[in-house]
């Protein structure tokens, strides 16, 4: 078991076992979650080459990619090829003593297999199997593959994302992938706390496009109310001014004026223009967001004259949000970084010591685990086929010499 911190105590998952058949994105995270939980979890991957994102991003050691090591940290791999029966028979068996199955394949991918939800079901009537996927089981759509680029594109959210002048733009990170497993996670947690009264299991059906669409929010009932399509607004709020970056002599910084009463302190207090305040236009925030422009061009003005630092020091005296626009170097190293220990450096078995994020979970009684090392494409197999399964060792080898395991 992982230490935990400080504290010797059990992580809130302690005791379970998730199957993890999910690969990329969206399934991982939401295994890893949970294995940060204190859940034991397996991944399965494909002998040799293993999951597609160990070939993604910064290459740290062969086969072991800054991509892969993201979203993997607290699990165990066993490298097995679906395609034998003997692999499905492992499979199986793994799913009859797990709690959750997390799987992202196309549809009907692992019905072929008989690994679907209906057959394992039969032999653990307690498995929460959760499928993730780009539209969902019954969608129109269903048979289409799910990638979190095109996720984005449909819903709507790049068309909300981008400078008003400029095209759409999609978010920087796989932000639909990682809210997905946010959610996945949600409803294994409240499935497992359903189990408890009717002691059964149940089918999760999750989708890239469902999850891109809930986070719409206010955005989409304000597109309900008014019937109209709303723009762009870049770095600009559009329904709170001033709330935007603006730049100052050494470069971006962000104010975000929640109410009047902080826009009449950031006036006089900060950029010492109290006639702002004062001003007709501005008075209050519908005023504001009428006259966005001339606002923001009056407040530029000021805030070019002097660097961030002179502007954050008050900002904070008077309680006006803000934060400079940071590089993400400049964010690792950050003390508010640093403080809630976000950034570890775990020693690898080929890549020496590689640093990954921790979980943000903060729990007193449960803690979640430290990181662990995300493991080598089936760095557990052996050890999983026989503390688990009870296989011995000549077992083993044949099942090595039928190619169903590596």
């Amino acid at each position: 078991m992982s230490e935990r911190g400080s504290k010797a105590a059990p992580g809130a998952l302690d005791g379970m076992r998730i199957l993890d058949l999910s690969r990329v994105l969206a399934g991982p995270s939401c295994a890893m979650i949970l294995g940060d939980l204190g859940a034991e979890v397996i991944k399965v991957e494909n002998p040799g080459a293993g999951d597609d994102t160990r070939a993604w991003g910064t290459m740290v050691a062969p086969g072991q990619s800054t991509y892969y090591l993201s979203a993997n940290r607290n699990k165990k791999s066993i490298a097995l090829d679906l395609s034998k029966p003997e692999a499905q028979a492992i499979v199986r068996e793994i799913a009859r003593q797990s709690d959750v199955l997390i799987e992202n394949f196309k549809l009907g991918g692992l019905d072929r297999f008989g690994l679907d939800y209906a057959s394992l079901a039969a032999i653990n009537p307690q498995l929460i199997y959760c499928s993730i996927s780009g539209y969902g089981r019954d969608s129109p759509a269903a048979p289409r593959p799910g990638y979190d680029f095109v996720a984005q594109a449909e819903s709507g959210l790049m068309a909300i994302n981008g400078e008003e002048s400029g095209p759409p733009l999609k978010i920087g990170f796989a932000v639909v992938d990682i809210m997905t497993g946010m959610y996945a996670t949600q409803a294994v947690l409240a499935a497992i706390i359903a189990r408890k009264t009717t002691g059964r299991g149940q089918f999760i059906d999750m989708a890239l496009y469902d999850c891109a669409i809930a986070s719409l929010s206010y955005w989409a009932t304000g597109t309900m109310a008014s019937g109209k399509n709303p723009r762009r607004y870049g770095n600009a709020h559009p329904d709170v001014v001033p709330y935007e970056q603006f730049e100052c002599s050494d470069g971006g910084l962000v104010i975000t004026v929640g109410n009047d009463a902080q826009f009449r302190k950031f006036c006089q207090a900060v950029i010492d223009r109290p006639d702002l305040s004062a001003d007709p236009r501005y008075r209050t925030n519908p005023d504001r967001v009428r006259h966005r422009a001339e606002l923001s061009a009056e407040i530029t003005k000021v805030l070019r004259s002097r660097p961030r630092s002179h502007w954050l020091a008050l900002l904070l005296k008077v309680g006006v949000p803000g934060g400079p626009v940071r590089t993400i170097p400049e964010a690792l190293a950050a003390e508010e970084t640093t403080a809630r220990r976000m950034v570890r450096r775990v020693a690898h078995p080929t890549a020496g010591t590689v640093g990954i994020l921790a979980s943000p979970l903060r729990l007193s009684e449960t803690p979640v685990r430290e990181p662990g090392t995300p493991p080598l494409v089936g760095q557990h197999t052996d050890e999983v086929l026989t503390g688990l399964l009870g296989f011995d060792a000549a077992r083993l080898k044949a099942l090595r010499a039928a190619g169903a395991i590596a």
